[in-house]
């Protein structure tokens, strides 16, 4: 787009006005469909309260998402825009952001696999051939190994993830001083160069799950549908977190404590079954993550897809959205200060 001087505006604008008007219209469209749909559906096998909540919270979400479009729908549109009329330039540079981490050493990107692998070995030893545990899921047991490894992948990429995204300003500071470089673009780098491993050590998954006879499926397919889901989730906390990380460098070292807590607090190393009756159970699947990760057990061995959780899928979207729409608003908010602080 050009400016009134016939020039190249620096803020390009994602959609026109008309535009603009029709996806409004279709976005208020979507969210009072959405609204109707969460309040008249209804699955005898649900948890009540945790249903419950789980409306109330998805009303609250929908009311945040057309509340936020009203008021900021043009400095939304800008952020997208930005990402998709770079994407060549953000897949090269995320590629190089991978090969520089390693560069010099003698096995290069081996490395990054490395770590993840190592950590599975150490907790199947532990918990697997010494302690002997073993988990089930609807009453089929499962070896530990199995069921540890599918709850580690998402999360070692969750983890990665959001690190590099929030440092990813600080990281490439140079450019951020550049004026015509577009410096929205550089989180979504660190998040795709985390994406490397992450596909290597689902790859690494999937041969545990034949080792342990499980018989590829359907719903394995399900596995890109919940990386796209993570990716997204991701991002929006990052757009979030490095912006205000430029401002309050301790944040860094919080989302650290958080991480370590977190993942704790999600069903990774034990079974969310075995909380079923406990009032701490509507809390842990209010976790994004857990989503995430039981989606990533259902694939791999449950043998299920993600549209028999209606409002699991459900509020996670809506949630999901909402962190990006807010992380976006504060990226955009903050950004004209950073050249100024670094």
């Amino acid at each position: 787009m050009t400016d009134s001087r016939g020039q190249r505006s620096s803020e390009p604008r994602f959609v026109r006005p008309v535009t603009e008007r029709i996806i409004m219209s279709f976005a208020w469209i979507i969210i009072a469909v959405l609204a109707v749909v969460i309040l008249l559906h209804y699955n005898p096998l649900d948890d009540p309260d945790t249903v419950k909540l789980k409306k109330i919270c998805g009303m609250l979400i929908l009311g945040t998402i057309g509340l936020i479009l009203t008021q900021g729908f043009e400095r939304l549109s800008v952020l997208p825009g930005e990402l998709w009329e770079n994407r060549k330039l953000i897949w090269r540079l995320a590629k190089n952001d991978f090969r520089k981490r390693y560069a010099g050493s003698l096995f290069g990107g081996i490395w990054a696999m490395v770590q993840p692998v190592v950590t599975v070995l150490l907790y199947y030893v532990v918990f697997d051939q010494i302690f002997k545990q073993r988990e089930s899921m609807a009453g089929v047991e499962i070896p530990y190994v199995l069921f540890l490894t599918a709850g580690l992948v998402p999360w070692f990429y969750f983890s990665e993830a959001l690190s590099s995204g929030t440092a990813s300003l600080l990281e490439y500071n140079y450019l951020v001083k550049k004026v015509v470089f577009k410096i929205s673009v550089l989180p979504v780098i660190k998040i795709i160069a985390a994406m490397f491993t992450h596909v290597f050590f689902t790859v690494v998954l999937i041969v545990i799950a034949l080792l342990y006879g499980c018989r590829p499926s359907l719903y394995w397919l399900q596995i890109p549908y919940y990386m796209i889901c993570e990716f997204v989730f991701v991002l929006g906390l990052s757009y979030a977190t490095c912006a205000i990380t430029v401002y309050f460098r301790d944040l860094q070292q919080i989302i650290g404590i958080i991480m370590q807590v977190g993942m704790w607090a999600t069903p990774i190393l034990w079974n969310i079954e075995r909380f079923a009756e406990s009032p701490l159970i509507v809390f842990i699947k209010l976790n994004p993550m857990t989503y995430i990760v039981s989606g990533y057990r259902g694939a791999i061995y449950g043998e299920q897809w993600f549209f028999t959780h209606f409002y699991s899928s459900t509020y996670f979207w809506m949630f999901t959205i909402l962190v990006f729409f807010v992380g976006s608003l504060i990226f955009k908010k903050l950004k004209n200060g950073f050249a100024d602080i670094m």
